[in-house]
């Protein structure tokens, strides 16, 4: 996957690549972002979906990164995998991010998507931030799901 010209703020000095996913193989370095109802490690990614490149949750044993889109969970089997030992979480809402949260992706218009997630049903699970809805979006059972309060990943 190409890139889009994204560059960290000059004051984050943490490092981070995409890693291309294959059958569910994860990097050693990849960012664990959560946890599945089955206990499963959950993994933060990325997936071009209608143009637009979204943040994904991985899960290593479906072989898949999961999107949210149009109020349902996209499966994708092309991702890239987030690796990096600089992340951090910082509690944001309605949209907002700080300077120093890491712009995962775009919409084919061109607004910036980062990485968020937020506790559902006993899970962690990360999604999008999509500042022009006010929200984070998940994908989960199925369904794109919204959430106006939730952790930001954040480049240390």
């Amino acid at each position: 996957m190409s890139g889009y010209g994204w560059r960290p703020p000059p004051h984050c000095t943490g490092t981070f690549m995409w890693v291309q996913g294959l059958q569910g193989s994860v990097p050693p370095n990849a960012v664990k972002v959560g946890q599945d109802k089955d206990g499963a490690p959950i993994f933060a990614g990325r997936a071009f979906h209608e143009g637009d490149l979204i943040p994904a949750k991985i899960n290593p044993t479906h072989n898949a990164a999961y999107v949210a889109y149009a109020g349902q969970e996209i499966a994708k089997y092309e991702y890239e995998i987030l690796c990096s030992a600089h992340i951090g979480w910082q509690t944001a809402g309605d949209g907002n991010v700080p300077p120093e949260a890491i712009c995962v992706g775009q919409t084919q218009c061109g607004e910036k998507l980062y990485l968020g997630r937020t506790m559902h049903d006993g899970t962690l699970t990360p999604g999008k931030i999509q500042p022009s809805h006010n929200c984070l979006y998940i994908s989960y059972g199925g369904e794109e799901l919204r959430f106006t309060e939730y952790e930001v990943a954040v480049l240390l």
